[in-house]
């Protein structure tokens, strides 16, 4: 029987094309995923243990600069003490921060929140080991910097050119003494390292005399464990040691799981491919089954048993299981080289090293590919047992019993039923109920999956008479071949309707999102601009004053953030200036007065005011950061507002018990005689600060949204991908299964155009029916997604893009128009007089 499987794979390799295409691609996804995330982990790896290499002990401070009492790290008498210390070849004190450097147009040069500045601390040899100069030196002064190179290559600096470089304090010119090459992984992320000498840095960073870090190299055989022990007495409290080993593998196991959440992301959406790809698969040995009853009949009439007759078919999955995951595997390792030069392309710099291909990887290949094949294939195989021995006798295929399709409809509704409820559940649950929603919404999908046959004839018999009145014979023809064999339609539909109702759902989900954001933004902001720092660090008060004096400005309030334990629970409060914030935020007042912040009173959002009883005249005790405490009055209660606290603060107020505000952001409305630039003038022209318009600020919260809706997009692509496998091979077969039927239309005066058409437009209705089915269950699940988030965001209103569900239902139909390419051309080139011979 494995021969006559090895003999029927061989004789119909045309028809099993699409099935190896299919599980070709879900294996060389998942295998691709597997190489391309070993490699990236070893690759990171090695750059973690190359970077600490060379160190025996390190030593991290943590330090409060609001305490004055604790040490503001390792002083350099303790340096010189470790320094000192048996074994120890050398100590190396490092201290970093916050640097922006400024291309020649003034703006940042990288993302921020990876622009760091430290300091270039040459050994006796007049080098330091941790950073390789490329061109030029190191900083030896103040006044001097070196700049890795990508940043240099960024900002076409070169040895000597004068550098504006923003830190904690004022932006600052330098002259560029030297260009190296680092090992960062904050640099390979985009973002970028300046260098000063280590006595700037230290006052840039710290306190003069200062280290945040140490980094001790030993002699060759010195215990580390021993040298640690003898690091540690000298440490202050706020430090603490560990060996170079220790360092190396708590980040080689950070490494570890962060390519474990890339992995297995990847991976979720590989299995919705390998999903589709089992309806192409199952559908394929369905039709090779149905095409192939009299030859299996005649082997069950000369003596084959059921059992051989199932693992006959069996085995032929087998087979295309192995040659398909083998070639996918392959494929696999292509796209994962593919996915490491991307990256490149991307920005995202890659520490150098060899492609992993692990064991394990080319293991689970195979089994993933060979697995789903022979499952897919199991159903049909078991029908194929089915078959009498009389069926030898004719031609015909046998129908599916109408006892067979009702056991289905009916599993299949109550399948749907259950997943619906649950999905309602879910909704109904609030955010507790978003595991519910997805268990709910895999049943919903098994369940319609099921019962696409069944919805088949009552959709598509919609679009039939449009079919007949449009397109004459070869419509009135293409609707019903559509439904003639309802399991075969429905199975070809069911793939499209998989990745359809992901995109739907996502698309729908993410658009409501992104509209609620800019109802946000329009309702909530009044202002012209919002500040902020690139890197997400606080403002200096000094910036509040220096956008007071900007021309054009008529109102500037910052919002600090801070928190005030009133009438014993704590709230998050905002900072504000009064009378300036109700010009550039929308703040409905409910009772009381905002003027009221002007005399040092609070104002307390309508929630939290009825929530704790509060109102306008309300006294209540308040203690502060500082551990002082005090009383408030209630000014104002107003309506809630995203872009600040549930309780409003006078500046003064918080300023009086905080030594630095923390101020997040800063609101400035002008007079609109002027513009953005204004303001960049009056700070200064710093880099490190991002002036933001309405349109910026949507953008900042949308970009996030649409980003992420692309990658949704991109990596759901190979499931459609594989769909669109199936609605070809689908084609192809039925125009095989049909050769006599056709060639009697030709005969009978069905020119060959009018076959094409014929084709084409069944499987544009099969593409369309699949596609509407995945989009009305996609908008389902967005809709209940919906309820469990909708009271975290304000003003959520579900959205229905209607543009972008024209263009899926447009996208469907091209798909059903270039997958009919071949089997249309096919059914149009058949010689009638050979066709109608055709059993």
């Amino acid at each position: 029987m494995f021969r006559t499987a090895l003999r029927n794979v061989l004789s119909h390799k045309a028809r099993l094309l699409m099935t190896v295409l299919a599980v070709l691609l879900g294996v060389a996804f998942v295998s691709g995923t597997l190489v391309f995330t070993d490699t990236l982990s070893h690759a990171f790896r090695n750059q973690s243990a190359k970077n600490y290499s060379d160190v025996a002990v390190s030593v991290t401070s943590y330090s409060d600069p609001d305490d004055a009492k604790e040490p503001p790290g390792v002083s350099a008498k303790t340096l010189d003490r470790i320094r000192g210390l048996d074994g120890v070849t050398s100590a190396t004190g490092r201290v970093s921060g916050f640097a922006g450097v400024a291309d020649h147009k003034g703006k940042l040069i990288g993302n921020g929140w990876s622009n760091k500045g430290g300091n270039y601390s040459p050994g006796a040899h007049g080098k330091d080991s941790q950073y390789s100069i490329t061109d030029g030196s190191g900083p030896a002064r103040a006044g001097q910097i070196a700049l890795d190179r990508d940043t240099a290559d960024k900002g076409g600096y070169h040895v000597g050119d004068s550098v504006r470089v923003a830190t904690n304090g004022p932006v600052r010119t330098y002259t560029l003494a030297g260009i190296f090459t680092t090992d960062d992984g904050e640099v390979g992320a985009g973002g970028s390292l300046v260098l000063f000498d280590t006595a700037v840095a230290q006052k840039l960073y710290l306190q003069p005399g200062w280290y945040q870090d140490v980094n001790i190299a030993a002699s060759p055989g010195t215990s580390e464990s021993k040298l640690l022990s003898s690091v540690k007495p000298l440490l202050p409290d706020n430090a603490e040691a560990q060996t170079g080993k220790e360092l190396g593998d708590k980040q080689a196991k950070d490494i570890e799981r962060e390519m474990s959440g890339l992995s297995q992301m990847l991976l979720g959406f590989a299995a919705v491919a390998l999903f589709v790809g089992i309806f192409l698969i199952s559908n394929t040995f369905t039709m090779l089954v149905a095409q192939r009853t009299r030859e299996l009949a005649l082997l069950r009439a000369v003596g084959a048993s059921r059992k051989q007759v199932t693992r006959s078919v069996l085995a032929e999955a087998l087979v295309v299981g192995t040659v398909a995951s083998v070639v996918g595997f392959v494929l696999g390792i292509g796209l994962a080289v593919g996915l490491r030069s991307a990256m490149g392309s991307f920005g995202a710099k890659v520490p150098g090293g060899p492609l992993i291909v692990a064991p394990g990887t080319a293991l689970a290949a195979l089994l993933v590919g060979v697995v789903i094949t022979v499952l897919a294939a199991w159903l049909p195989a078991r029908r194929a047992a089915k078959i009498p021995p009389v069926a030898a006798m004719g031609s015909a295929h046998l129908p599916a019993t109408t006892k067979s399709l009702v056991v289905r409809n009916s599993i299949g509704a109550v399948i749907t039923l259950i997943g619906a409820a649950v999905i309602l559940a879910g909704a109904s649950a609030g955010s507790s109920g978003r595991m519910m929603i997805g268990a709910g919404a895999f049943l919903a999908l098994i369940g319609v999956i099921v019962l696409i046959p069944l919805l088949s004839r009552p959709v598509i018999a919609l679009v039939r008479p449009l079919l007949t009145r449009v397109f004459g014979v070869s419509g009135k023809l293409a609707g019903q071949n559509a439904v003639r064999n309802p399991r075969r339609t429905g199975a070809t539909a069911s793939a499209l309707a998989i990745g359809l109702t992901l995109v739907t759902g996502l698309t729908v989900i993410g658009v409501t999102v992104g509209q609620s954001v800019d109802r946000m933004t329009t309702d909530n902001f009044k202002g012209d601009y919002m500040v902020e720092m690139a890197n997400g660090m606080s403002l200096s008060p000094s910036t509040v004053t220096a956008l007071e004096k900007a021309k054009g400005a008529t109102a500037v309030s910052p919002l600090a953030g801070s928190q005030i334990v009133i009438d014993g629970s704590d709230q998050a409060v905002s900072g504000v200036k009064p009378g300036d914030i109700q010009q550039v935020l929308s703040l409905p007042v409910v009772s009381g007065s905002l003027d009221s912040l002007a005399h040092g009173r609070i104002a307390v959002e309508q929630k939290t005011a009825e929530k704790k009883g509060w109102k306008p005249g309300s006294k209540v005790s308040a203690k502060y950061l500082d551990d002082k405490k005090g009383s408030l009055t209630v000014g104002a209660v107003f309506k809630e507002n995203q872009f600040v606290s549930p309780v409003l603060a006078p500046m003064p107020v918080l300023a009086a018990h905080e030594k630095k505000p923390e101020i997040q952001q800063i609101l400035v409305k002008t007079d609109g005689g002027s513009g953005e630039q204004a303001l960049v003038d009056a700070m200064g022209a710093n880099p490190a600060i991002s002036v933001m318009n309405q349109q910026d600020i949507r953008n900042s919260m949308g970009g996030m949204i649409n980003t992420t809706l692309n990658i949704m997009y991109g990596l759901l692509a190979m499931a459609l991908i594989i769909a669109v496998l199936g609605v070809i091979n689908t084609l192809a077969m039925s125009v095989f299964e049909r050769q006599q039927e056709i060639g009697m239309l030709r005969a009978i005066g069905l020119d060959r155009a009018k076959v094409k058409r014929m084709i084409r437009l069944e499987a544009v209705v099969i593409s369309l029916f699949g596609a509407v089915v995945g989009i009305a269950l996609g908008t389902f699940l967005a809709w209940a997604v919906g309820q469990t988030i909708k009271s975290s965001i304000p003003h959520y209103v579900l959205v229905m893009p209607w543009g972008r569900i024209a263009v899926f239902l447009a996208l469907a139909a091209v798909v059903g128009v270039l997958a009919a390419l071949w089997p249309a051309r096919s059914a149009a080139r058949l010689n009638m007089l050979t066709a109608i011979k055709t059993e």
